[in-house]
């Protein structure tokens, strides 16, 4: 949730940290902070607001040399977004630094523990309260700082993901992690410390990525040990080679990440399929579904858990697999799963569905499945994640890095595994013949192709939007499979330009939405030619006799809602069970072009972060 920088090494700190924090702001933005040692003095400046914001003020108050430093870009769970709360935080005696992400959950007792000890505290943030327990620990037990940050953090409850060095040893920073990700970076004589590795990937391609209850402490020039927290065993840390690129991280022209990132989905599409469907030899290959295809085909249902975008791609998915594959499917709210005492068992497969594979809720629920002895099976985009490695198997979605908060090749992607995975399943259960296989593979292949083709509305989607930028609410509307890209659509014009929206079956109208309708409510409908299409004229009609405002998304061509509708957005025709592929661009495009309208920061919308590592 929060995003965290550190460096040890023979380079000047600042530069690094900085750059590295604002490529972590995706994480969270409302408050960022700096600590520097230079060998004497320590050096910290830390603000409410941006990157930005912080270094206009370090111009201000700090000297920038220094060779070993930390920096934290904040999303606030403990204390409100101020100067006082942004990380980082020293202890009482002013030798120790930390920063966090997490929540440390019983922060309360362990507060009134110190504060009995005469513990002071200037903030309302449990951060603070954790570096005061360590110090504490470290003089009770007479222990050096990583035998003290081991101890301290047996006594914590929650989640956690710490950076943490005393300035009366200049060479050595410690570093641990249970439940946000921490990734550490080798270099030569120097080492780099962030919450995924885009901070330091011009530096070096070789990194560790701790596992939950582990902790290193680095020495300069003595290398780094990886240590269990839990018992203190030493572990043999496996160095990974990172294969994201410097450029992959920028906005190559575009104004807005997000921007790009909707105009990557052609790339991004075939890159997830590259290497898996062969349409030539009538083939889907995917190495987690075929090592584990008894798992799939004896399974008693599958239960998909995800969040926010991601459990959007689930409901797709679960057309998809009960229609081809004759699979029963639930799609679960990671957040809420594991509270109810869900029915699992062993004969049930739970796909957890996840950008960054670092969702805490999805890693609950995980976890809480392979307690029940269910098999589990991954879907996530970053490679190395907590995700990739608590599940059985799993498959990557091979979008590139996303750095807008507003999921959207994410959900594309996302959607392309989860097809390849059903079809795959439906012709090892023979639910599908030779030709309609062979149909969707052709039409999967052609996607990326079809999304180049609805992207070139976007002159026309802008002008849609334009009309209806400053209308309090919208609806969206679909029927079937576009049922979920209703509510996916919904969803991003609320995350980036804050207009309530709201996505139902177009059916469910009648039943309570329809009482919303006027002159004045715009209403997003799915129309396109597959599917429901009748129906959903029915219901743009109903619509109409309410003088209701209705953007029509429809296959190109259409007549029939063109007569009927304000505006229409053509996209290029598919298959039914291929077409949320097309239909969600034109409504990620229209919730775009409203948000920069009103000068929202679209990249970075209030109170949002990209990869939610906390309940």
């Amino acid at each position: 949730m929060c995003g965290i920088v550190g460096y040890i090494g023979h380079r000047e700190a600042y530069p690094i940290i900085v750059e590295g924090l604002k490529r972590l702001e995706y994480r969270g933005y409302d408050s960022a902070g700096i600590a520097l040692f230079d060998g004497k003095d320590l050096k910290v400046s830390k603000t409410k607001g941006k990157v930005v914001d912080l270094e206009e003020l370090s111009e201000k108050e700090i000297s920038k040399h220094g060779k070993l430093g930390i920096g934290h870009t904040r999303w606030a769970t403990h204390g409100v977004p101020n100067d006082i709360n942004s990380h980082p935080h020293i202890s009482n005696s002013g030798d120790l630094v930390i920063i966090h992400n997490g929540i440390i959950e019983n922060y309360a007792s362990l507060k009134k523990a110190l504060t009995l000890r005469e513990y002071t505290f200037k903030s309302d943030t449990d951060t603070e309260v954790l570096v005061n327990l360590i110090e504490d620990v470290k003089k009770q037990e007479k222990v050096k700082l990583g035998k003290a940050v081991q101890i301290a953090l047996n006594q914590v409850i929650g989640a956690y993901a710490i950076t943490v060095f005393d300035k009366n040893k200049p060479e050595e920073v410690v570093v641990a992690r249970l439940g946000s990700p921490l990734a550490v970076g080798i270099g030569e004589d120097e080492f780099f410390i962030a919450s995924d590795a885009s901070p330091f990937i011009e530096y070096t391609k070789d990194a560790i990525y701790l596992e939950d209850e582990e902790m290193a402490i680095i020495r300069r020039h003595k290398g780094i040990k990886v240590r269990k927290i839990k018992d203190d065993s030493i572990v043999a840390p496996y160095i990974q080679k990172l294969q994201l690129n410097l450029e992959e991280i920028e906005k190559g022209g575009f104004d807005h990440f997000m921007l790009k990132e909707i105009h990557e989905q052609p790339k991004a599409i075939s890159d997830t399929y590259r290497g898996r469907l062969s349409r030539d030899k009538a083939i889907i290959k995917m190495a987690g579904v075929e090592d584990n295809m008894k798992k799939f085909l004896n399974a008693n249902r599958i239960i998909i858990v995800a969040c926010g975008t991601s459990w959007h791609a689930g409901l797709v998915a679960e057309y998809i697999f009960e229609d081809l594959a004759r699979i029963p499917v639930e799609v679960e709210y990671a957040s809420e799963f594991r509270y109810r005492n869900p029915v699992i068992r062993e004969d049930d497969v739970l796909i957890a569905i996840s950008q960054s594979g670092e969702t805490a809720d999805t890693l609950a629920a995980i976890k809480l499945a392979k307690s029940k002895g269910a098999f589990v099976f991954g879907v996530c985009n970053v490679v190395g994640s907590s995700i990739a490695r608590e599940t059985d198997a799993g498959a990557y979605t091979h979008a590139g890095p996303e750095i807008g908060v507003a999921s959207t090749k994410a959900f594309t992607t996302q959607i392309t595994v989860l097809t390849l995975m059903a079809l795959r399943l439906a012709r090892a259960k023979g639910t599908i013949n030779s030709s309609d296989f062979h149909r969707h593979l052709l039409e999967l292949e052609m996607i990326p192709k079809k999304v180049e083709e609805a992207l070139k509305s976007d002159a026309h989607i802008r002008i849609i939007a334009d009309i209806y930028k400053d209308a309090p609410n919208c609806l969206y509307l679909g029927r079937g499979y576009n049922f979920p890209v209703a509510l996916e659509g919904a969803l991003k014009l609320k995350e980036i330009s804050y207009i309530h929206a709201e996505g139902y079956p177009a059916a469910e109208m009648k039943h309570g939405p329809i009482a919303l309708i006027d002159e004045n409510m715009p209403i997003v409908v799915i129309a396109t030619k597959k599917g429901h299409y009748e129906k959903v004229v029915s219901n743009i009609q109903e619509i109409k006799s309410r003088k209701g405002k209705i953007i029509g998304i429809v296959t190109e061509g259409d007549t029939q809602v063109r007569e009927l509708a304000d505006h229409i957005i053509e996209v290029p025709e598919t298959l039914e069970s291929l077409s949320p592929l097309l239909n969600t661009i034109p409504l990620q495009l229209l919730s775009y072009h409203i948000a920069v309208m009103l000068g929202k920061n679209v990249d970075q919308p209030r109170n949002l972060a990209k990869s939610v590592t906390v309940e």
